[in-house]
């Protein structure tokens, strides 16, 4: 009797001791784990969007070369500074051509938007017409007026301004935007819409690790233009590289614009040169039209413009009827396309595309928009997809006749189908030839027409930028994760502090029915 009650002491300061070290253990990782858990706490509940009341909303008129597009934006009324969640609702094709095509009744050049301004008015509740802004901005047609006739450009402009200040809307501005401008636009809406600036991760929007930036192509009417990330190392001090702020993030941006490289002052050039290699004719072959298609021009509608004025003959005569009649010829058509790039004037210099312009290796992935995703859709293609399937496709559709393109295109229009086939040859000299994109890197562009319901334009990012929606400089919770391994590492955490709450309430019970055992053994002891 003596021996048991002598040992006991003895195995009870034992099991004390061993249990004592899993529980602290146990309780270090419980400890740890619950401030992981409450430092994200805490920092989610600091970057809470805050639920608002109602929505603003931005109206932006993208006034190109050929046509007016009007553009609907709304976000959250009181939504946090650099939330990102500015978004299209609404987008209408503004009646009639471009607005620099009124440089000769300026007075006209708003009558257009009469349809669409109604249509927005019941897309926008009332009360909130007021406080709506209202932009409008013009590229490469009303750049190419301003400069032939810049009173001609200003008065457009200024009929437009009067218009827009007998309307409800807040009307900030109408202004000529340049090509720069247009590219970096461009580019933000892409990125922007692509979520490549910010991204909604449990309820905090936070910049993505790792994640790289998309290029921008786009080919307008009267200009085009290329925007890409470059990094620190760019070579050159030029004007085209930029640095763009954003959510706090510095990005340096190689940006250039071609003027009269749009898609139909290029076609406008090609005519002037396939007259100028016959300049007594007014009967010509087109290589590029379609096979069995004939149409004719004036004079007027192929030197008019800024863009050809130097490919004008002596006998240009403004009223000259001129017949181009079209042979379907992919491969004729490709050799005399190259004619409106200068590639020599780079000299097989890696930095340079075209014209003697710098620029550096493009990088990475690029969306190609506007005229390069209409011209790839009448290809049939869209997407990425390879040089080679390009290539195959743009001559099946070249060697088809004007009879058979009706049934080839969703939506036939004579003066578009007529030109796609130039279009094509032309995007392949400027991408490839131009740009130096490869077999390799060709994949790499994606040829879109928005992200979710939002047009890929650079109208979003001039928005953005006008009405401060992305500030220069702005804090973000910088996660050293990337997204898949911070909900990885909030998981792990988690089921670290459950399976610690466990084991505690384990080593609790057991602890407890030790002491039970204990004192019912101490009492049969006593009792004996």
């Amino acid at each position: 009797m003596f021996t048991v009650l002598t040992r006991q002491p003895c195995e009870q300061a034992g099991l004390k001791a061993l249990s004592r070290t899993p529980a602290i253990v146990a309780l270090v990782f419980l400890l740890l784990s619950v401030v992981v858990l409450v430092t994200i706490t805490v920092i989610q509940i600091h970057q809470k969007e805050v639920l608002p009341p109602g929505l603003k909303y931005g109206i932006v008129f993208d006034a190109g070369s050929s046509r007016t597009t009007l553009y609907v934006y709304q976000w959250p009324a009181e939504k946090e500074n650099n939330t990102g969640v500015v978004n299209q609702t609404f987008e209408c094709k503004v009646k009639g051509p471009g607005i620099s095509s009124y440089g000769g009744n300026p007075q006209d050049a708003p009558k257009g938007f009469n349809d669409c301004m109604q249509k927005v008015k019941g897309q926008i509740p009332a009360h909130l017409h007021g406080s709506t802004r209202i932009y409008l901005g013009a590229t490469a047609g009303m750049r190419l007026l301003r400069l032939q006739n810049e009173t001609a450009a200003n008065e457009v402009l200024a009929s437009i301004q009067n218009y827009f200040k007998s309307q409800p809307f807040d009307f900030r501005d109408a202004q000529i935007i340049s090509g720069q401008e247009e590219g970096i636009y461009g580019w933000i809406t892409a990125n922007y819409l692509m979520g490549n600036f910010l991204e909604n991760l449990w309820h905090m929007w936070v910049h993505p690790n790792g994640v790289e930036t998309t290029g921008a192509l786009d080919l307008g009417g009267a200009s085009t233009q290329i925007s890409f990330s470059t990094g620190e190392k760019v070579g050159l001090n030029t004007s085209d590289i930029m640095k763009v702020s954003l959510y706090g993030y510095v990005y340096t941006v190689y940006t250039h614009s071609f003027q009269c490289y749009g898609r139909n002052e290029a076609e406008k050039r090609f005519l002037a040169i396939l007259l100028q290699n016959s300049p007594m004719k007014t009967h010509l072959i087109n290589p590029c039209y379609p096979r069995n298609y004939t149409t004719t021009f004036t004079g007027d509608h192929i030197f008019g413009s800024f863009c050809t004025a130097d490919l004008r003959p002596g006998s240009y005569k403004p009223s000259a009827i001129i017949t181009f009649e079209g042979t379907g010829d992919p491969s004729l058509c490709r050799e005399k396309v190259a004619s409106l790039f200068d590639f020599d004037a780079c000299h097989d210099q890696e930095v340079c595309s075209f014209d003697g312009v710098y620029q550096p290796k493009v990088k990475g992935p690029f969306v190609a928009f506007a005229g390069f995703y209409y011209t790839a859709r009448a290809m049939n293609l869209s997407g990425s997809f390879s040089l080679n399937t390009f290539n195959s496709s743009t001559w099946d559709f070249c060697s088809q006749s004007w009879s058979q393109l009706p049934q080839l295109l969703p939506m036939f229009d004579e003066v578009y189908a007529r030109s796609y086939c130039f279009s094509a040859h032309y995007i392949y000299h400027l991408l490839v030839n131009g740009y130096k994109f490869t077999k390799e890197t060709w994949p790499q562009i994606h040829f879109k027409k928005e992200v979710g319901n939002s047009s890929i334009a650079w109208s979003l990012g001039y928005m953005l930028s006008l009405t401060n929606q992305i500030p220069a400089e702005s804090p973000l919770i910088r996660l050293p994760l990337k997204p898949s391994a911070f909900r990885c590492t909030v998981a792990f955490f988690s089921v670290v502090t459950l399976l610690c709450l466990a084991f505690l309430v384990y080593l609790c019970v057991s602890s407890r029915n030790q002491r039970r055992a204990q004192q019912a053994f101490t009492h049969a002891v006593d009792s004996a």
